[in-house]
């Protein structure tokens, strides 16, 4: 329910706990007050105005076997004077609204009013003359002359003022309470429900202003309150996520910037004494001057590599490269590797061979030009730390029920137990002393870069002396 719906309804249930509250409290007021204190008073009251109606309802049967002229004469008048007066009562005698006997005196407007209306209502109802109430009945006469004769009797009825003004004072007060608790009950679940959330929201707003993301939002609260808390937290940590990428980012620049500028340090240095000693005349024969100029070119083409390396993996960090996917036939792509590294391997006298463990023909979603990438890192890494005479080189292609599985295994040096969990970090080498070998260290970090944005996964097994094994799988077609 929204706030706004909730406050009303809120506010109504409010009014109306407080009436009901308040009914209830009266009628047992009444109750009590009738049965403790005025049980007798109110017995007495009752029959005296039984009494006074009993008598003007004997005195109206006895004045309607009357004729009306009968009523004028001096000696009856005294009379219904006297038992009207022990009643307690007034009469007035009026023909065609002219008063020819009271016993009370009345103004024309109030006898007319009286007789307007006591027209259409029975006897013994009540109306109100100049604030007093009185009980009344009459009788009226048509005359031979086509005139009207009227007895009005007024008897007047006291009423326990004192007991009605302590119901009226307990009624309000009654009211006012309930409805101040009500109040209070209301402000408590909104303030609890409302105003505290949103105060502690406003709390955390100040932090996350203030660069502080650390302390988690509660979704506290009802309806959208709750809804506010929730998208604050989510915004919280969507921010706290976007400042640990961005530093992880400034890390990684750092680090970038001062790993690359570490390893290209030894082939600048090498171009330029190189190309210092041909300036400088060391190079004195033809021969010397030509071997100067391949080993300046060689270092130059590997500075140029370790920079488009470096390019490289800043792209696929900074997800800067789009992948253009297309289905591949997995053994017809692995020939066409193979192809194409098996005149390097043979240089290196090192074996390199296909092994197919498929049933049928698998197809992946690849970007055939990345993925060429992560196998040329991965067959220059097998190369370069084989070490050994009769180096051998197996691609595996495998398959599982929705997978395939590329392994490439080497009978190289291995790698320790300990630098296992780092080898696909960049700028790490397993060899210490290999710090200065040629590449530029990002080999394996940018073919897990790779795999991973084919949506894939690339793990490795080793063990000293044994060999390599890394694996990647791909979703299949």
């Amino acid at each position: 329910m929204q706030l706004a719906k909730r406050f009303f309804a809120m506010n109504v249930l409010t009014v109306l706990v407080s009436v009901a509250i308040t009914v209830l409290a009266v009628l047992i007021f009444v109750a009590a007050y009738t049965t403790l204190f005025s049980t007798e008073m109110v017995t007495n009251e009752m029959k005296k105005m039984f009494e006074v109606r009993s008598g003007l309802s004997e005195i109206k049967r006895e004045v309607l076997t009357l004729e009306f002229e009968q009523l004028l004469v001096t000696q009856y008048q005294e009379e219904l004077s006297s038992r009207v007066r022990a009643l307690g009562a007034h009469a007035i005698i009026l023909k065609n609204r002219d008063v020819l006997f009271a016993t009370k005196t009345l103004n024309d407007i109030d006898i007319e009013r009286s007789l307007m209306l006591s027209d259409n209502t029975s006897d013994f109802e009540t109306l109100d003359i100049n604030g007093d109430t009185f009980m009344y009945t009459r009788a009226d006469y048509p005359l031979r002359s086509g005139e009207t004769g009227t007895l009005l009797m007024l008897a007047p009825i006291k009423f326990n003022t004192g007991f009605y003004l302590v119901l009226g004072i307990f009624t309000v007060g009654i009211f006012i309470l309930t409805f101040l608790i009500m109040n209070f009950w209301v402000s408590y679940r909104f303030s609890k429900g409302i105003i505290t959330p949103v105060s502690r929201l406003k709390d955390a707003a100040i932090r996350i202003s203030e660069g502080d993301l650390n302390w988690g939002i509660a979704e506290d609260g009802e309806g959208e309150v709750r809804e506010l808390s929730r998208t604050l937290e989510l915004m919280r940590i969507k921010l706290k996520e976007s400042v640990y990428l961005q530093q992880k980012y400034d890390e990684n620049r750092k680090f970038l910037v001062s790993s690359i500028s570490h390893d290209l340090k030894t082939p600048v240095t090498s171009i330029i004494g190189y190309i210092k000693g041909i300036t400088d005349g060391v190079a004195t024969t033809p021969e010397k001057m030509e071997e100067y100029l391949e080993t300046a070119s060689s270092k130059a083409v590997m500075v140029n590599s370790m920079i488009d390396d470096l390019l490289l993996y800043s792209k696929l960090d900074l997800n800067q490269i789009p992948y253009h996917l297309e289905k591949t036939d997995l053994e017809g792509y692995f020939e066409d590797c193979v192809y194409d590294h098996r005149y390097e391997y043979e240089q290196a006298h090192i074996k390199l061979a296909l092994t197919r463990e498929l049933k049928n023909k698998v197809f992946v979603f690849i970007d055939r030009e990345r993925f060429k990438r992560v196998i040329q890192n991965i067959l220059d890494n097998a190369k370069k730390y084989m070490e050994k005479t009769e180096g051998q080189v197996d691609i595996l292609l495998r398959e599982t029920r929705n997978s395939a599985i590329i392994e490439i295994r080497d009978n190289g040096k291995g790698i320790p137990e300990d630098d296992l969990p780092h080898i696909f970090e960049k700028f790490y080498r397993v060899d210490p002393s290999r710090k200065s070998a040629n590449g530029s260290g990002l080999g394996l970090a940018i073919a897990k870069q790779i795999v991973e944005g084919h949506e894939g996964k690339i793990w490795v097994q080793s063990a000293v002396e044994e060999g390599t094994r890394i694996m990647i799988s791909l979703k299949k077609y």
